[in-house]
């Protein structure tokens, strides 16, 4: 289910209003916490927590951890302390930090008081992260177990710690300053030797992350390595979180969402699922500046065209090839710049490979600058519309004139297309950023000056 559904919200009010627990309990025990989430989502937060308080604590808090961001604050800000503190307490720790983060600074400050002090710490130690980091997207719902234990003592002591940890399936080999030492999965514990100790068949080489990289680098470590979770290092190599699977997914949902925004220059916290809650004057404010920015930039297009008045009066034909050039400039250049925003986000290429990929880009821009030079050459011949040439000048010369101008054309955008987001990334901006809004404007220049040029040279204006 994809949608909220306002057919249930009349029902759901029904319950509230006739005090029926024991349909509100069934109701949130009725589909998955993330379904019953986004039925939900259609009440008032004091109404979504008027259902909710009738569920099971711990089922309570799992539909309210899949409850969008505004709706969660609209919920917390209208319960008393101790209500705010329980829920906390009983919600996944990643969860119930990221809702901190949300929450007015002096809620949060007196909520915190009424949790135990182990939660209290955990909020603390897991906001410090700088966000985007790995650090910031980590929980620390993981097991350990110590070196020494035998394989059927670590699988009694993981059937005790289940039941609080978001997976037992990875269990991390820690010593007593908590430094990473291996890890096993449970499978490992199942197949061993009963009496085989955790030290004998851990896993020593783990993959790992850092709290200060990047939650996008970390996600694709997840990806690569096909991990169920990652753990996540401290300066002192000691474990302090996991980044499990399902947030590598929304990490990578919430990366996608920004570049495909940034590449429409759009400003913005690029959150995924967020359109409808967004106000109008806030994706006006989003949309606005870039746009402006490039209206301005545009204006020297204009005059360009403007510059190259008189020889669009003696070949009026050139003005018909005008959009053809700007589409076409845009249309390749874009292609290559995607591709190479694309790569350089996976890893798969960076700023010292450049000779390499203009190189490839350059060939592949000479096969399309010749496929598209050919076709303008017989638009000339084809669909002049009764156009005729002056007399010092054939019609063939001008076909040839407007197709190596818009052969260049293609060839010179598909470059910047390159060039742009390997710039940015050297200077260590964002090459999504910089690649589209910029990259158009660019085109549009080059190509006019190339169009102009490359006509007056050949026809011996």
């Amino acid at each position: 289910m994809n949608q909220k559904n306002p057919l249930l919200v009349p029902e759901l009010r029904e319950m509230l209003d006739a005090h029926d627990v024991e349909a509100l309990r069934e109701f949130c025990e009725a589909a998955h916490p993330a379904i019953v989430a986004e039925l939900l989502s259609a009440l008032s937060g004091e109404e979504v927590w008027a259902v909710l308080k009738h569920a099971e604590p711990r089922l309570g808090a799992d539909i309210f951890s899949h409850l969008d961001d505004d709706v969660q604050v609209d919920v917390v800000s209208k319960l008393p302390r101790g209500a705010i503190a329980r829920l906390l307490t009983d919600m996944p720790p990643d969860d119930r930090a990221d809702l901190f983060k949300q929450l007015p600074e002096e809620l949060g400050d007196a909520v915190l008081p009424a949790i135990a002090q182990a939660e209290r710490e955990d909020i603390r130690r897991l906001t410090s992260y700088e966000e985007g980091t790995a650090g910031a997207a980590m929980t620390s719902d993981y097991a350990t177990l110590p070196p020494q234990l035998t394989a059927s003592e670590a699988i009694e002591h993981l059937r005790r710690v289940a039941p609080d940890k978001e997976t037992i399936y990875y269990a991390y080999v820690v010593d007593e300053a908590r430094r990473l030492r291996g890890f096993l999965s449970l499978k490992d514990l199942i197949v061993a030797r009963r009496d085989a100790r955790v030290e004998e068949i851990m896993h020593p080489e783990v993959i790992a992350a850092r709290t200060h990289d990047d939650q996008e680098e970390a996600a694709r470590t997840i990806q690569k390595y096909d991990l169920i979770a990652l753990p996540v290092l401290n300066g002192n190599d000691a474990l302090v979180g996991i980044i499990t699977h399902d947030d590598a997914l929304d990490i990578i949902t919430q990366e996608h969402t920004e570049d495909m925004e940034k590449l429409m220059a759009i400003g913005g916290s690029h959150e995924a699922g967020v359109y409808l809650r967004t106000s109008s004057w806030m994706h006006f404010k989003n949309r606005a500046g870039w746009v402006v920015i490039l209206a301005v930039l545009g204006m020297v297009s204009g005059y360009i065209v403007h510059s190259f008045e008189d020889l669009l009066m003696q070949f009026a034909i050139l003005a018909t090839f005008m959009p053809m050039l700007a589409d076409t400039g845009g249309n390749t250049g874009s292609q290559s710049a995607t591709l190479v925003v694309r790569a350089l986000a996976l890893n798969e290429i960076s700023p010292r490979n450049i000779l390499g990929i203009l190189a490839k880009e350059l060939r592949v821009s000479m096969g399309l600058g010749l496929l598209l030079a050919v076709i303008a050459f017989g638009r000339v011949f084809l669909f002049r519309g009764g156009a005729a040439a002056p007399d010092e000048h054939s019609m063939t010369r001008i076909g040839l004139a407007i197709s190596i101008a818009l052969g260049l054309q293609v060839v010179t955008s598909t470059l910047i297309g390159a060039l742009l987001p390997l710039g940015a990334a050297k200077l260590k901006l964002d090459p999504a950023v910089v690649a589209s809004p910029a990259l158009t404007t660019v085109v549009d220049i080059t190509g006019l000056l190339l169009f102009f040029t490359t006509v007056k040279v050949i026809l011996g204006i």
